[in-house]
């Protein structure tokens, strides 16, 4: 923690929350704003379901390749010049897909997107530990997870509003001047946050070295799956919308915005209770609520789907659910990561987001297009998802039972 974070940042802390979920939500806002916009796209560009899929694969990899950098850039170079740049060169990726003319060249631009959007997810939580104590620290994650979560919530509906009046390359041109608005926000308002002292040098034998000893660490590594892999029980749904939303559920694009306001809210609400809870039971508690919760779900869920035809009526409640039961839990297993290594915290969550990207990233490339032309394939997915996750965490629960004991995340 910087030993200066009080004079820092003296405006509220919920204000220093919204900044970092602002930072954070370019990640979502790039998905989620153009997928009502697939089959219009495809159209326009002479696209295969297939070639639009890699639009989403391109951007998912350049996120996770270059998730392993920004925090290593941020640990040496510091937390602004990293996310400064990072906000640019998205800004400048989302005008070149406002102008691409094939579908070569959106997925060229998708995939530079990707490698950019990282910077601001890896950077804030970094920037979070570097501000706060433990405690004090899960309810700000909390708070930025609410907060985050509007941007999915909002993203699809502006994103079928832009294509319907104004085409798709509008909803590129839209993410142009986020990028704008955002990068001005932070070039005002983000203070430095890593105290000269922490700075770790930039090298490439301290990176490797840096690398190895997390990559190394089991308790690491399972912490990462623990947090990362349960997520794309519910992504999976994000990225097959168009045929779970669209075939199987009869739903217009413009209707699409029910699905992504439940999920949200089992969001946001997991997030709520999981700051109501900072500091009043033990991290590991609060970690095994939000499994149980998602294990459950996702066994009903695969049940429902069994033995009734899916109908919009109940088929998204099951997601609204499992989102609200990770949302519950990955602020705390975040935070566990972070305090794993306390100097390379940058790097810790580059490497913890680079984990959950290529889990993204497989996910988008390979899973979704075999079973998003049944919902059953669909559940038994999610379920597995979360199974990785649930098997990361009970096997580190037993081999080092006093992590997460204490609100003080040892």
């Amino acid at each position: 923690m910087n030993p200066n974070a009080e004079t820092l940042w003296r405006a509220p802390r919920w204000a220093l929350a919204v900044l970092l979920a602002l930072l954070g939500m370019l990640g979502p806002f790039s998905i989620d704003t153009y997928l009502p916009a697939f089959s219009g796209i495809a159209s326009a560009l002479g696209a295969t379901p297939v070639e639009m899929q890699q639009t989403l694969s391109a951007y998912l990899f350049g996120f996770a390749f270059m998730n392993l950098f920004h925090g290593a850039l941020a640990d040496s170079f510091g937390r602004r010049p990293v996310v400064l740049w990072g906000i640019a060169v998205f800004t400048l990726a989302s005008a070149g897909c406002a102008l691409s003319q094939t579908i070569g060249q959106l997925v060229f631009f998708r995939a530079l997107q990707g490698l950019s959007t990282g910077a601001g997810i890896v950077v804030s939580r970094a920037v979070i530990r570097d501000m706060f104590p433990p405690a004090q620290a899960q309810k700000v994650m909390s708070q930025v997870t609410i907060y985050f979560g509007v941007a999915p919530a909002i993203a699809p509906i502006v994103g079928g509003w832009l294509l319907v009046h104004t085409g798709w390359h509008s909803i590129f041109w839209f993410l142009t001047l986020v990028g704008v608005a955002l990068w001005l926000a932070n070039y005002r308002l983000l203070p430095e946050t890593l105290h000269a002292e922490h700075k770790q040098p930039f090298n490439v034998r301290h990176l490797m070295r840096g690398y190895w000893e997390l990559g190394a660490s089991a308790r690491f590594v399972l912490l990462a799956l623990a947090s990362g892999v349960p997520f794309n029980g519910m992504f999976l749904y994000v990225l097959g919308a168009p045929a779970f939303l669209g075939d199987h559920l009869g739903l217009a694009p413009t209707e699409f915005f029910w699905f992504f306001l439940l999920t949200i809210s089992g969001i946001m609400s997991g997030a709520w209770l999981s700051g109501r809870l900072a500091g009043k039971i033990a991290p590991k508690r609060q970690i095994r609520h939000g499994f149980v919760i998602m294990l459950l779900t996702s066994v009903l869920n695969l049940l429902a789907n069994l033995f009734f035809p899916a109908h919009a009526s109940w088929a998204l409640l099951p997601i609204a659910v499992f989102a609200f039961g990770w949302a519950l839990m990955v602020p705390v297993v975040t935070l566990l990561v972070l305090d794993l290594y306390p100097a390379r915290r940058g790097m810790a969550s580059s490497l913890q987001a680079f984990v959950g990207s290529v889990a993204n990233g497989t996910v988008a490339g390979v899973l979704v297009p075999l079973v998003m032309h049944s919902t059953v394939l669909m559940a038994l997915s999610s379920l597995l998802m979360m199974g990785v996750g649930l098997a990361s965490w009970v096997y580190l629960h037993h081999r080092w039972p006093e992590i997460g004991r204490s609100s003080g995340h040892g």
